[in-house]
């Protein structure tokens, strides 16, 4: 086993790779930014190390900085936790290199699976069912106004490096191509530094379900069912639950042997997640590989009753995936909602600023995964995401009904968030009948007028935090 791992990133993730840590007996490293210096993370490692100024470019993107951490503080394994560097092959590869662990796939198999039109093909040979599309990277609008005659409209351009909604534009029609092209070709650029595209048929209003994989070195792998993700915002998901409503014992050992296989054709390794989406036919597609640990991970250790960052840290020390895990079977109902610091009366604009107040619920069936807290000010440089919130009970109707609560339980004072959003989704009729995909947010209207108790923190007692500028600025005398 490891005796000390770097984290390769910040935030909630980073706080939850050091607990697995601790709790495996394995000490922790710590990198982070200027702009971090005051965040959880930093202060439950063992030690830290900053790595440059706030800008991910001049921090927590750059190779050689982390590599030289792990170095001076004797760190034989990275952990690379979600976004940031965590796919990225050549970061694999250097981790490897330099003779220490990284936590995850090998590069080539990061690489592969990255190149989307690539994985498809592995797919394809794999017999999972893919969407009809392009061979590969289209070079021009015109060989994409071919492709997209040949296999109909609506077509969709996906950048083949990313994810995340970026480099990703729906075509309904020939006029469209050009503009389409052109534009998710340059953001693919300015946010992959890759602006090839290639081009699937778009899916009407589709179910987003993905599956989550483990492999060791032993040749086990099995499949942790799945999880529903198709409330979404520009390809954001924004809550996610498993089971998912709408996959039957049938159809979930169907979607996992088809994950298996396809993850067995890539040689993969350690945790993974195969994405697919699923029609009203209950036909479903493979759409991607997520070659790291996903944001939405306690879902499914809530309803298996199983710690996947534990997993993954076992395995990338050669040992077997745990007896415990390889015998996991489903046992609750898990929904994760992830709490933002954007205003949904706005569009969802971020909302930097310090944390003046904060209460997380409890309770039976509530689970809190943050970095934050009173006093803490919230960098504009990162993601919003400021904590994520985690319910689970016997039934679906009873993790709802407890989601609730520890919404309404919740105070994060001071900048805007997504709580009041995300209550008004829970108590939508489509959301509580389970009969939803992933055009949800199309219709749905966020009413700002509804007030939860959230809403009210100062109603139980909480007091802003005092910063050091309000100390400076007291009145003396």
């Amino acid at each position: 086993m490891f005796k000390k791992i770097l984290i390769a990133n910040r935030g909630e993730i980073a706080l939850r790779i050091i607990r697995a840590c601790h709790e495996l007996g394995i000490q922790t490293v710590a990198v982070y930014s200027e702009a971090d210096e005051d965040s959880l993370h930093v202060k439950f490692s063992d030690e830290a190390i900053c790595i440059g100024p706030p800008p991910s470019l001049e921090s927590y993107l750059l190779i050689p900085q982390i590599l030289a951490s792990a170095e001076i503080t004797d760190s034989d394994a990275i952990h690379p936790g979600y976004g940031f560097l965590s796919e990225n092959a050549n970061f694999a590869d250097c981790v490897a290199e330099s003779n220490i662990t990284f936590i995850g796939p090998p590069g080539k198999v990061i690489s592969e699976m990255g190149d989307k039109a690539l994985a498809k093909e592995k797919m394809k040979k794999a017999g999972v069912p893919v969407i009809p599309g392009s061979k590969g990277i289209i070079d021009s609008p015109e060989e994409a106004k071919k492709i997209a005659k040949d296999i109909g409209y609506p077509v969709i351009l996906k950048a083949t490096a990313g994810g995340g909604g970026k480099g990703m534009r729906i075509v309904r029609n020939e006029e469209e191509i050009e503009k389409a092209f052109s534009t998710a070709s340059s953001e693919a650029k300015a946010s992959f530094n890759n602006g090839s595209l290639y081009m699937e048929k778009f899916i009407e209003k589709p179910r987003h379900i993905e599956i989550q994989i483990l492999a060791d070195t032993h040749g086990n792998m099995i499949h942790l069912g799945e999880r529903e993700c198709s409330i979404q915002r520009r390809h954001q998901k924004l809550i996610e639950e498993s089971p998912s409503p709408a996959v039957s014992p049938e159809l979930r050992k169907r979607m996992g042997d088809a994950a298996i296989s396809g993850a067995r054709e890539a040689n993969y390794v350690n945790a993974g997640t195969i994405e697919f989406l699923l029609d009203k036919d209950g036909k479903f597609y493979f759409m991607e590989m997520n070659t790291r640990i996903q944001v939405e991970h306690p879902v499914t250790e809530m309803v298996y009753g199983v710690d996947l960052l534990k997993e993954q840290i076992r395995i990338a020390a050669g040992e077997p995936i745990s007896d415990e895990v390889l015998n996991a079977e489903p046992q609750w109902h898990a929904i994760e909602c992830r709490i933002n610091a954007e205003d949904p009366e706005h569009d969802f604009m971020p909302s930097p600023s310090l944390i003046t107040a904060f209460h997380v619920p409890g309770g039976v069936g509530i689970r809190v995964d943050t970095h934050v807290y009173a006093g803490y000010e919230i960098p504009q440089y990162y993601d919003s995401l400021l904590a994520k919130m985690i319910s689970w009970g016997r039934t679906r109707e009873e993790a709802i009904g407890r989601m609730k609560r520890g919404i309404e339980e919740c105070v994060i004072e001071g900048p805007k968030t997504t709580l009041p959003f995300h209550l008004q989704v829970l108590k939508h009729e489509k959301f509580a009948s389970g009969d939803y995909d992933t055009s949800f947010l199309d219709t749905f209207e966020f009413d700002p007028t509804l007030k939860s108790r959230s809403d009210y923190g100062r109603r139980i007692g909480l007091q802003p935090a005092e910063t050091e500028k309000e100390k400076i600025d007291e009145p003396t005398g």
